[in-house]
């Protein structure tokens, strides 16, 4: 029992940090933003909803200059200003904002955040094993190992989730109508609209590469094709 003891007290320190985290997070985004109000996209929110038999889907801005959307743990969706911004400026279509939503939406009806406090305590677990394993056999950067082995655990979790709401989205955009072509024009236009990640391996980021996401939605939609009806 003593030896669990580490790993417990590294899963109990996870789920009160995240619970502090997602209260932190929910005094942020209720302070920092606003009930999106405009036309053209409340127009293909209208769809989105009634392709999910819901009476509406209700988006907020956060009022940040970065580029992003985001499911919030309690499930609302929101868009940051640096996005609307771009919308305004022609930058980005409204069927490519309104991917975006779809997008997010699917992280939520996943389960997605939920999801993440399991993971990121079972995670804190394992980096305390390895960082008292490694830290045994290779003194001076047996932590650092465990970290990174961690980290690259983390950012493979996280980027099954994003190809799970990327599917999500294009069903979903699909029986709305809207179609899949502008979210698929939309993360190969990411590089451009994002900071990006420098030199980091891709394997390490927490969003997979675009030509990826772009390349499993088009294997979805051929199989889509292929389970059709014939004649």
């Amino acid at each position: 029992m003593l030896r669990l003891t580490p790993i417990l007290l590294a899963i109990l320190y996870a789920v009160v940090m995240y619970r502090f985290s997602s209260w932190r997070t929910k005094r942020e985004l209720d302070a920092r933003s606003t009930e999106l109000a405009d036309p053209i996209l409340a127009e293909l929110t209208r769809r989105l909803a009634g392709a999910l038999g819901i009476e509406r889907v209700r988006v907020h801005v956060y009022e940040v200059p970065a580029v992003n959307g985001l499911a919030a743990p309690d499930g609302r969706i929101f868009l940051t200003r640096g996005f609307l911004d771009r919308y305004r400026r022609g930058d980005v279509s409204a069927e490519e904002l309104a991917s975006v939503i779809a997008h997010e939406l699917g992280h939520v009806a996943l389960g997605h955040t939920r999801r993440r406090m399991i993971d990121f305590s079972g995670q804190n677990a394992i980096r305390v094993v390895l960082a008292g394993v490694l830290g045994r056999l290779i003194p001076g950067v047996g932590v650092w190992v465990a970290n990174a082995l961690t980290a690259l655990l983390a950012a493979r979790l996280s980027r099954q989730d994003e190809f799970e709401a990327d599917a999500y989205a294009a069903a979903l955009l699909t029986k709305a109508g809207i179609g899949t072509g502008a979210q698929k024009s939309l993360l190969n236009k990411l590089g451009a609209l994002t900071a990006g990640a420098g030199g980091v391996p891709a394997w390490f980021l927490s969003h997979p590469p675009a030509h990826e996401r772009v390349r499993a939605i088009e294997a979805l939609e051929r199989r889509w094709i292929a389970a059709r009806p014939q004649g």
